[in-house]
């Protein structure tokens, strides 16, 4: 039997796939619309008209999420045409026939006329006009109001969740496969919402057309029998108006079925997860609201003239479920609790019993992430923690980026902390500390929103920008307003990222120096070979890397920089001098790291007496170079100014100088306007054209 099902299944799957399925379909509701059927067949689409209302529901019910029945729209569309069809070929075989009494219409239309209201018409009208305002007034009229203010809202939420998904992509969190994902999942969900808006004008629009198709069948009936067949009025109303009624129910039942699955499928929101299994847990999850309802039920059911059974009963039902949560919840807490003293235990003995030795001397960690108690669960893979798996892209991203391994995060809880709050340590020093919660969204101000939301305000720790925890369900409308809105394993992600990018110098030693040697000897070892240890130290080599990534500049290229010290080497020990010539090597990776493709580079550059009393100044300075405090406080504005309006432009802010003095505005600059890049004149490559967009003078 089960080879038969899936012999029949694969024909039916070959005749659909063959293009053919359509086609027949249409010209199947052609011919009921157009040719009269016999009453068997009609009986035989009218049952396989409630049952496929019944299948679409329970897909409906069963889907994991909206998404997944993403045909939707296009089902309710061809169930409204059969049910259309269907009324037009049943009214057309009332009209002919009805004079010869309730079962010319078929088994199923005289079924439903007599055996689910009784045969008596009156009724059968008070039935049918209730289902009409159930279906059109209520489950209608209301899906489609949902259908349209999600479209609304999925379609303004779009450029959002597109820079959301371009955030975790620059960020390391997703690779280009997992983009290319969620970018088409957005742009479905778009398409399946404003089908779905649509599709609920056609599930409206066939509620009003049951309507009065049932009153022209009641009309043009009794008009039928009382002149063409000369039936008694009262004959004329029973034969024509219960086939009437019974062949409206039999339209409107699926109807309402149909209705009923559009409703579910726009108020679901779009998560996956079993529809039975949320509402079981979120109905019956707390026990406090079981006990206050098992509580006014029981006084309700007190009251004298209350039927005390059925009040009292559900009172005792819900008292016991509330009862049941509270010893489950007990329970798991006593067995953690026991869990929890055992291996502390443990850890006395074994510590009581284990002499000290070095292992009990704790390395300091290069890089190191605490969690307060509230926050472990979401570095514990076992309780569905993502931050582990996030901080894994954030290090594969930047050591792509920065061109050298980023050591491991070590992460462990520290009891000191709030409980919301964690801190990135660099060497054992902390670097960054934030609060975050993990039940919440942070919605981010980018700088342009269209409106306020409610929620705890606070900053982003990454950046500083001004954000809002808000429940996860106001997602959407946050992303509408113009907000970016992460989840609090993207905000300690991001943070932990912009940390380690600034202090990139900081995790570039010896050891990791040495491994981009024994890389580029696999591949150049005479280079290696020449330059290590016999023309400059290792030491000298990593204060040289160290100089460019503290001012940002990757060292992937590690070739060109190797070869460049070897270069070098011979004239000179000096890191700072061999940085600056490593610049020069670099200098069209530099330039275009800041400036794209573009053949134009937009600077700012000093007047030349100015630039020239700078000369001055380093040349009289023992430490390298000073500027005068007011001088300083001057040359600050102006710069600052300049950088802010090349933002505001969308170019990048570029302070062209000479190669004596740009060390020390680069630090001069560094921490103060942190979007201001330093170059010197050489840096530039030949063919590249300068724009000077501003002058900075005394």
């Amino acid at each position: 039997m089960a080879t038969a099902a899936i012999d029949v299944k694969s024909q039916i799957t070959q005749f659909i796939q063959s293009g053919l399925g359509t086609p027949l379909l249409l010209m199947g509701i052609l011919a009921m619309v157009i040719l009269p059927l016999p009453t068997i067949l009609l009986d035989m689409l009218f049952t396989f008209n409630i049952t496929f209302a019944l299948i679409i529901l329970l897909i409906v019910v069963y889907a994991r999420k909206p998404l997944d029945f993403a045909l939707f729209p296009t089902v309710i569309l061809i169930a409204t045409l059969l049910r259309l069809a269907l009324n037009v070929a049943s009214t057309r075989v009332v009209l002919l026939n009805g004079h010869e009494g309730s079962d010319a219409a078929g088994k199923v239309i005289q079924s439903f006329g007599e055996v689910v209201i009784g045969g008596n018409y009156a009724v059968g009208l008070v039935v049918f006009i209730i289902l009409v305002i159930i279906n059109f007034v209520v489950v209608t009229k209301g899906a489609g109001r949902v259908a349209e203010v999600s479209a609304r809202f999925t379609l303004d939420s779009m450029p959002g969740k597109q820079m959301a998904i371009d955030a975790d992509l620059n960020q390391g969190l997703i690779d280009q496969e997992e983009a290319k994902r969620r970018r088409e999942e957005v742009t479905r969900e778009a398409d399946f919402y404003g089908s779905m808006d649509g599709a609920s004008k056609f599930v409206r629009g066939d509620a009003v057309a049951g309507i009065l198709i049932t009153l022209i069948n009641v009309i043009g009936g009794f008009t039928i029998g009382v002149l063409q067949h000369d039936l008694s009025a009262a004959q004329a109303a029973e034969n024509y108006v219960l086939l009437t009624i019974g062949d409206g129910l039999v339209a409107q039942i699926p109807g309402l079925i149909l209705s009923t699955a559009a409703g579910i499928m726009v108020t679901r929101e779009n998560r996956e997860g079993d529809m039975g299994g949320k509402f079981i847990a979120d109905m019956f999850n707390k026990p406090k609201t079981l006990g206050i309802t098992s509580g006014i039920m029981t006084i309700m059911g007190l009251v004298p003239g209350m039927p005390h059974l059925a009040f009292l009963s559900f009172a005792a039902l819900t008292g016991f479920i509330a009862w049941r949560k509270n010893q489950q919840a007990s329970t798991e807490l006593e067995v953690i609790q026991e869990q929890q003293e055992q291996q502390l235990e443990m850890e006395e003995a074994s510590s009581d019993l284990k002499e000290l030795s070095w292992d009990d001397v704790m390395p300091v960690d290069a890089i190191g992430l605490e969690v307060g108690y509230r926050l472990i669960p979401m570095v514990d893979k076992a309780q569905g923690g993502q931050l582990m798996s996030r901080i894994k892209g954030v290090r594969k991203k930047l050591s792509q980026d920065l061109g050298f391994l980023i050591p491991p995060v070590h992460i462990r809880d520290n009891l000191d902390l709030a409980p919301n709050v964690y801190r990135i340590a660099l060497m054992g020093v902390s670097v960054g500390e934030a609060e975050v919660h993990p039940e919440h969204d942070m919605a981010i101000n980018p700088g342009q929103v269209f409106g306020e939301i409610k929620g705890i305000k606070t900053k982003d720790p990454a950046f500083g920008l001004p954000a809002v925890w808000i429940n996860q369900d106001e997602k959407e409308n946050a992303q509408t307003l113009g907000y970016t809105v992460v989840d609090a394993n993207t905000v300690i992600a991001t943070h932990l990222s912009q940390v380690l990018n600034e202090n990139a110098s900081q995790l570039l030693g010896h050891e990791e120096v040495q491994q981009l040697l024994d890389r580029l000897a696999v591949s150049s070892p005479k280079l290696v070979e020449e330059l290590v240890p016999k023309m400059l130290p290792l030491s000298t080599i990593v204060k040289v890397l160290q100089n460019l990534l503290n001012e940002s500049i990757p060292v992937r290229d590690f070739k060109t920089i190797i070869e460049c010290l070897a270069e070098y080497a011979p004239v000179t020990q000096d890191a700072e001098i061999l940085t600056a010539h490593v610049r020069v090597a670099l200098g069209r990776f530099i330039v275009q790291h800041i400036n794209g493709l573009s053949h134009e580079l937009p600077v700012i550059t000093l007047e030349p007496s100015l630039e020239q009393l700078l000369h001055q100044s380093m040349q009289m300075s023992e430490d390298g170079g000073g500027i005068e405090p007011g001088l300083a406080e001057r040359i600050h504005q102006s710069l600052a100014e300049s950088a802010q309006n090349q933002e505001m432009n969308g170019s990048p802010a570029v302070l062209l100088v000479s190669a004596q003095i740009r060390p020390m505005l680069m630090r001069f600059v560094k921490h103060t306007i942190p979007n201001m890049h330093v170059l010197a004149y050489n840096e530039v490559p030949d063919n590249m054209q300068i724009k000077i967009v501003a002058t900075v003078g005394q």
